[in-house]
């Protein structure tokens, strides 16, 4: 018993801090690891009162109340106290976890509103003078990606275009050779800003030397 306990590990549970998007996905790739995700697809119904079952029925039932009560456990775990208060009374996984996509995920229209705006926050932004390229990258990215969570298709080439055209005039020089021996179209993010990253040490180091 002692080497039991001694070996016993208390599982890795995902903090769930309210970006359903986030959580749901990380919470749904860990749950189908451990094979509990059924009872949050279908759930399960126990019996009416009266209502007769065989053997093998009520066999099966008693599996899927001890799946649904360690999954239950995993989402209990995966929460803070303020969240679990809303939805303890929930009587199933299935129950838990639609409760609590009704509550973080919005409906539609929500997200929609919320997608115009993040697509509005997009459009206006440019680089400020004094503005590093990796703040400016990570300014990009936080608002590309939360377009992303919300449904929209942002490919590269979209973040890469907004970039180049939107950064300050010390980098004209450096964008029109990046447009004129890059394809566009293939260039990442990740090769673009490093390209810049270049430029800007070249710049830098100008500066100072001056």
């Amino acid at each position: 018993m002692a080497e039991e306990t001694s070996n016993f590990q208390v599982p890795c549970v995902p903090r769930f801090d309210e970006d359903y998007d986030h959580g749901s996905m990380v919470m749904e790739n860990l749950l189908r690891s451990k094979e509990y995700w059924p009872v949050f697809e279908t759930g399960y119904n126990e019996p009416r009162e009266g209502e007769n079952r065989t053997a093998a029925e009520l066999r099966i039932l008693d599996e899927m109340r001890l799946k649904d009560l360690k999954a239950r456990n995993y989402l209990f775990r995966s929460v803070d106290k303020k969240i679990l208060k809303t939805i303890t009374h929930k009587q199933t996984a299935k129950h838990v976890w639609d409760a609590m996509k009704l509550k973080y995920q919005g409906n539609t229209r929500v997200k929609q509103s919320q997608l115009q705006r993040l697509k509005h926050d997009f459009e206006i932004l440019e680089m400020k003078d004094g503005e590093t390229i990796t703040e400016y990258f990570g300014r990009v990215m936080v608002t590309a990606n939360d377009m992303r969570n919300y449904g929209e298709d942002m490919p590269d080439v979209n973040i890469v275009e907004k970039i180049l055209r939107t950064l300050t005039s010390s980098f004209n020089f450096v964008v029109c050779s990046i447009e004129e021996s890059w394809d566009i179209d293939t260039l990442t993010v990740d090769e673009l800003q490093s390209s810049l990253l270049v430029h800007e040490q070249k710049l830098t180091r100008k500066v100072s030397e001056g």
